[in-house]
């Protein structure tokens, strides 16, 4: 019969008299000799049928033929028996048969095929095998019939063979046996098929076995945990978001690095100045630590670096490269940076309040690239304003308190409150005009934080879980943020003191706070409301000041995010709160003329009469306004889960997936600049020569910016200088240097210090030095030089 298949594909036949092969045959006839072992059987090719539809075909021309099925299920078979070998071997065949059929040999198909003397008798007997194998014979006519011929020939000479020699009978089926199992081990076709026999799993296919793997040796394995770690780093949430901040960064701001060296962003004279403050800063700290706050500007004025803010914080960049070109460079892409932090620690401060990725996204980006911020691209002190959420997101990780989900005490880490305090001085390092609202800030919040933990305990009769460490890492990091803005203060004092006139007067802010209708105004910057908003923007005094629009959408958003939102009511109803105080202190003495807002911190809080722009107080509004929506984008994008979640498949389809980003495209579109990028003016040459200390004609708050940028180069003093305020003996320097030269102006520039005036051809079309740049100088005692485009003037 035809026996089970084993593994896919094969199919074996067993002897003719086995299953219904053994009840079709009588039992006192002597089973005719199988087919010879042929050489395709042995190399492992498929063997046919002999015999098809109930046809026999001779194989073998001088031997008795071996029926088509038991040529096909023999097929690693190499029987030869004698005549005289039948009654044993059919004593085995009984055996075979009796016994399991798992365990058939090579000797029970010698005895299923003993030979007959009588050539037609065996011819009979084959027969009746064949008509009762027919459905088997059937079945095994759907093989393959490829090495059919020459098994039939190889069956010839192996048949003679046999006869002649019926004693090597055993050893002949017992090496071609051996030879099988060695060679077709795993074959579809074998000899195991053939017997019916199965071999156990791990003896069939141990020839396939793979080799066994290496053990790696401490090299390989530190390998592979670095690039393991590396590749955890690259696809983290902090790195990506990284990465897409900068892309975001250098997108928003296009084109500052299409000529970063050549252009300036907005306009040449504030950038020039902040430009030449990094240079400044990088260089001297490198070279003369200690007379950082006396610079080369404004000779021989003292404690100069602080007549503005400072930019501090990036010095480590001003300590690559040198000359103006670079100082470009630097800014240029310091600008960039300062849009992508903005970015980064916006999204970090909403992702810790609770916030989902895509709602932290639209918080970051409206914080960044607010409308009424593009007013302030020539003022990176005003950008740089990323660490302020920053330093928060840090302090409340470190904390373990988000908005969302309250205090979690196990999850405080006392390293997150160091990084946070670290990032605050950082920030204020960049100067006061955005740090010292921040430091106000801090001081309320850990008041507040104070006084709620202590009125938990009374409420309960049980302290709140802080801990040691935690409250040594505020100490430690409450006064390391103090002691650095102390020292940052002092130089600012010292200026007070030597120039009283330099404080802001209430007139100051009145002249620079803006109305209502400023909020809802656009600056000229924008790409989207700028032309819309010409009228509106003719109506304020101080369009750079007073266009405060955070954009409409953001409105929008935060409106929406007031009655849908992952925040609770009572925290809205907080946020809100804030938005409205801090557009109120914004307005300055606009809203009942300050009197207790903006006025009462101007006239009582240390410093705050330092702040002349009470409208940059926006930023606190805006980075409120993006927490509200960041609340509602969040709820929308957890509905839009539930929803996605109930659909077969859930997955969100095309237009959910396009309502959640929705939002935050129309925050970056609304976001979108027209802020012009004019070509910085040429250092002249005479400047890269000149001795100081110098005096750099004709002199103004605007030229003297250049002059400022030029004097990277090697950094000698020059008299020039541009900053918040303009000293005394500056403007002194200017009526005076106005007949230039002339034996008055001379003698009071050498009472000064001044070595070297250089008078700029290009600058004096319309000025006093348009007739006397090309006077005699010999009754002066001084010399007279054409350098380039200039003439310099040696005292």
């Amino acid at each position: 019969m035809t026996t089970g298949q084993h593994g896919a594909g094969n199919a074996t036949d067993s002897a003719a008299d086995d299953g219904p092969a053994k009840d079709a045959t009588p039992k006192d006839a002597t089973p005719k000799s199988s087919t010879p072992q042929s050489s395709a059987a042995k190399s492992g090719a498929p063997q046919s049928g002999a015999a098809k539809s109930g046809k026999t075909r001779d194989a073998t021309p001088k031997s008795s033929k071996a029926n088509s099925g038991k040529a096909k299920a023999d097929t690693a078979k190499s029987s030869a028996p004698s005549s005289g070998k039948t009654e044993d071997d059919t004593a085995k065949n009984e055996t075979a048969r009796n016994g399991a059929g798992k365990d058939r040999a090579t000797e029970d198909d010698t005895a299923e095929g003993g030979a007959s003397s009588d050539k037609g008798k065996a011819e009979k007997a084959t027969a009746d095998k064949d008509a009762s194998n027919k459905n088997a014979i059937k079945t095994d006519a759907a093989k393959t019939d490829a090495a059919n011929t020459d098994a039939t020939k190889t069956d010839a000479a192996k048949t003679d063979a046999a006869k002649t020699d019926a004693a090597n009978t055993d050893a002949t089926k017992t090496d071609a046996a051996k030879t099988d199992a060695s060679e077709k081990a795993g074959d579809a076709d074998g000899q195991d098929k053939a017997d019916g026999k199965v071999k156990p799993e791990a003896e069939r296919w141990v020839a396939f076995a793979s080799a066994p793997e290496p053990v790696p040796n401490r090299f390989s394995r530190a390998l592979r945990a670095v690039g393991r770690s590396v590749g955890r780093f690259l696809v983290h949430e902090w790195t990506l978001a990284s990465l897409a901040v900068l892309a975001l960064a250098a997108l928003m701001t296009w084109p500052t690095l299409r000529y970063p060296r050549y252009t300036l962003p907005q306009d040449y004279w504030d950038p020039s100045l902040q430009a030449w403050q990094m240079a400044w800063s990088g260089h001297i700290l490198l070279t003369e630590p200690a007379r950082l706050w006396q610079s080369n500007t404004f000779f021989p004025e003292l404690w100069s670096f602080a007549f503005s803010d400072t930019l501090l914080g990036y010095a480590p960049a001003g300590m690559l490269g040198s000359g103006p070109e670079d100082a470009v460079l630097r800014y240029n892409i310091m600008f960039v940076l300062a849009h992508a932090l903005a970015t980064f620690g916006a999204y970090a401060l909403a992702r810790q309040m609770g916030s989902g990725r895509i709602g932290a996204a639209v918080a970051g980006v409206a914080y960044a690239y607010a409308p009424w911020l593009l007013a302030q691209a020539g003022h990176l002190h005003v950008l740089s304003n990323g660490g302020i959420p920053l330093a928060l997101a840090m302090l409340a990780r470190g904390h373990g308190w988000s908005l969302r989900y309250g205090y979690r005490p196990e999850r405080r880490h006392d390293g997150w409150v160091y990084a946070g305090w670290l990032v605050a001085a950082w920030q204020i390092s960049l100067g006061f005009g955005i740090g010292l609202p921040f430091a106000y800030f801090l001081a309320g919040a850990v008041v507040v934080t104070a006084v709620l933990f202590l009125v938990r305990r009374l409420r309960t009769g049980q302290p709140v879980p802080f801990g040691r460490r935690l409250f040594v890492a505020d100490v430690v990091g409450g006064v390391f943020f103090a002691g650095v803005g102390l020292l940052m203060a002092y130089p600012y004092f010292m200026v007070t003191e030597l120039h009283p006139y330099a404080e802001r007067s209430i007139d100051d802010i009145r002249m620079y706070s803006p109305p209502a209708s400023g909020f809802v105004t656009a600056p000229a910057e924008s790409w989207v409301w700028g032309g819309l908003h010409e009228g509106a923007r003719a109506a304020l005094p101080w369009h750079a000041e007073m266009t405060l629009l955070p954009g409409f959408v953001l409105y929008a958003l935060a409106a929406g995010g007031l009655f849908f939102s992952v925040w609770r009511l009572r925290q809205r109803l907080l946020l809100l709160a804030g938005v409205l105080v801090t557009m109120v202190f914004a307005m300055g003495t606009r809203f009942f003329d300050g009197t207790f807002t903006y006025g009462l911190l101007f006239e009582h809080a240390p410093g705050w009469n330092a702040l002349r722009t009470p409208g940059r107080l926006m930023l606190w509004t805006t980075l409120l306004l993006a927490l509200l929506a960041a609340g509602a984008v969040t709820a929308l994008t957890d509905r839009v889960r539930d929803v996605a979640a109930q659909r077969i498949p859930s997955w969100p389809g095309p237009w959910l997936r396009l309502a959640t980003l929705l939002p935050l495209l129309l925050v970056a579109v609304e976001g979108l600049n027209s802020t012009p990028h004019p070509v910085v003016p040429t250092q002249p040459a005479a400047m890269r020569t000149a001795e100081g200390p110098l005096l750099v004609l004709p002199s103004n708050q605007s030229l003297d910016q250049h002059v400022m940028l030029w004097s990277t180069s090697g950094f000698p003093d020059v008299v020039n200088g541009g900053s918040g305020f303009t000293p005394r003996q500056l403007d002194e320097v200017r009526r005076v240097s106005q007949s230039f030269p002339n034996q008055t102006s001379v003698d009071y520039l050498r009472t000064l210090g001044v070595r070297t005036v250089v008078l700029l051809r290009g600058q004096v079309a319309g000025t006093p030095w348009e007739i006397t740049i090309d006077a005699p100088v010999e009754s002066l005692d001084i010399t007279r030089q054409e350098v380039g485009d200039a003439v310099v003037y040696r005292l």
